[in-house]
């Protein structure tokens, strides 16, 4: 709604039809990760793509039941699962630094070895490490994500939620890199973790031993079963929201609630069968082509943001007491924007990145093909503000 009131309804479609396939394509990512990364080590099972597909798709199902039967059910495993994962990424990153420390192997040389691409000829092509270094930081940007959907919730939001945005940034690039250093510290055989299904369960595994890698698994699944239900929460409410204003298709079914539960069900089941689609459809390692997808729309996002905040800021108010970066307001706006778009061409730019890059396009077609038939046939829904309250 915010970007609809900011820069017209329908550049703000087109955010929110960005993030409805960001998300539906996180979900599975995420839901992947947890069957390949995690259950499959966890019990046993040998890296099977099928095995993990089938597994994703089980977990898919849970899911979407549990977020159809229980909004309250899914804010306690959010809040178990947000909690469980800050503290698993300290407590895992002391018990290596620990274990390093007693039973030695490191090597610093981790830090800076090209690892099994050093004789790689095109490695320095587009920068090598430093490129891909630089990636990593859009693993952070969930958290505008979640500080900014609470806004309406907090207390003197014009203050709070900017610094929970750039607190929740700040503190996963800390905590994150300090977990990515110590496993790479940690590393004893590079070229054979590489080769591993779930190196950081054969990390574990090796420095801590089999009943510590079991537990970690566990909780590291909870984590990941938590992220994927609360994407799917989000994903299904702005489906719901979308079409409440007549903005999606199918939305006289989309929009529907159901009055016991009060859930939006067929949104809900719509992220169920995209997750299936994708399943079925990606061929190669779905793993890689989900990841791969969910970070390129997220960049397009915020990099769209930026253009729109740069093209705007002249007119906007401004609010007494509110948070102000001050001199530092357009220089940090443009140094984002240089960051999104070196991002976005290195996600782009690979061979292996064809598959990805075609799910995008395609989404985007879809989406401008569904624009242009509300502009041909329903231009009044592009031509109001959105409105109207959500029920939960």
């Amino acid at each position: 709604m915010g970007l609809s009131r900011l820069a017209g309804p329908r550049i703000g479609w087109w955010f929110g039809w960005l993030t409805f396939c960001y998300l539906a394509i996180a979900v599975v990512a995420i839901d992947n990760a947890l069957a390949s990364q995690a259950f499959m080590p966890l019990v046993g099972i040998a890296p099977d793509e099928g095995t993990a597909r089938v597994i994703t798709l089980v977990v898919l199902l849970i899911q979407a039941v549990l977020a159809i039967a229980s909004t309250r059910l899914v804010g306690w495993i959010n809040s178990a699962a947000v909690g469980l994962e800050v503290v698993l990424v300290v407590v895992v990153a002391i018990a290596l630094a620990i274990a390093v420390a007693v039973t030695g192997g490191s090597d610093a040389g981790n830090l800076t070895s090209r690892g099994v691409a050093a004789h790689a000829p095109d490695y320095f092509g587009i920068g090598g490490g430093l490129m891909l270094a630089m990636i990593m930081g859009l693993a952070t940007l969930v958290g505008f994500d979640s500080a900014a959907n609470l806004a309406e919730e907090a207390k003197d939001p014009h203050r709070s939620v900017p610094r929970a945005i750039v607190g929740s940034v700040v503190a996963a690039g800390i905590l994150g890199m300090v977990f990515l250093i110590t496993l790479t510290l940690a590393i004893e055989d590079l070229p054979r973790i590489s080769a591993e299904g779930s190196p950081v369960a054969a990390i574990m595994r090796d420095r801590l031993g089999a009943v510590a890698e079991q537990v970690l698994l566990v909780a590291i699944s909870f984590a990941f079963f938590g992220a994927g239900i609360v994407v799917m929460v989000a994903c299904s409410r702005l489906v719901y929201a979308m079409s409440r204003d007549a903005r999606f298709p199918a939305h006289r079914l989309m929009r529907r609630v159901d009055p016991r539960t009060s859930t939006p069900v067929p949104a809900t089941v719509l992220i169920l069968v995209l997750g299936c689609v994708l399943m079925v459809a990606l061929p190669g390692t779905a793993l890689l082509e989900l990841i791969t997808a969910s970070t390129i729309l997220p960049a397009l996002i915020y990099g769209a943001t930026v253009v729109l905040y740069l093209a705007v800021r002249g007119r906007l108010a401004r609010r007494k007491g509110a948070f102000d970066l001050g001199g530092f307001e357009l220089p940090v706006a443009v140094c984002a924007l240089v960051w999104t778009l070196l991002a976005l061409f290195v996600l782009v730019t690979p061979g292996e990145a064809l598959v990805p890059v075609v799910v995008v396009a395609g989404l985007l077609v879809l989406g401008g093909l569904f624009f242009l038939g509300l502009l041909v046939f329903d231009r009044a829904a592009l031509d109001t503000e959105p409105g109207g309250d959500i029920r939960w």
